[in-house]
């Protein structure tokens, strides 16, 4: 299932390490601002998610992942990584997309045990 696109703008320049932590550098006044769903057209997010899609099932991937995807200046999308072991914290971006989708917290990590145990339960 492919979550609602969070949309990352930088406050000045990169998404580096203070935009991104700005609680361990706030001196330095990063902070990204978060936008999901993202501020795009529907049928861009479907492309993008379908693309997000196609490049998680390439990897044999299973059970979740944070794909990130960057679009050019002509608005084509491009595949920069696939994080499979995306930050899970509340605050991380896999559980703010799946909140905007209606899944709490707590059912996003029932949900990844779930299929976790699953996938090993049918490898026996």
């Amino acid at each position: 299932q492919a979550l609602p696109i969070p949309e990352i703008i930088p406050k000045g320049g990169f998404y580096d390490f203070t935009n991104k932590y700005p609680f361990l550098n706030p001196e330095a006044g990063g902070a990204a601002q978060h936008i999901c769903p993202a501020s795009i057209e529907p049928e861009k997010t479907k492309e993008i998610q379908e693309l997000a899609l196609r490049a998680f099932r390439s990897l044999g991937l299973r059970v979740y992942a944070r794909v990130d995807v960057i679009l050019s200046r002509t608005g084509e999308p491009f595949v920069l990584e696939i994080n499979t072991i995306p930050g899970m914290t509340e605050a991380s971006l896999l559980p703010e997309a799946a909140a905007v989708a209606g899944i709490s917290y707590v059912d996003l990590c029932r949900r990844v045990i779930a299929l976790s145990r699953a996938r090993i339960e049918g490898a026996s």
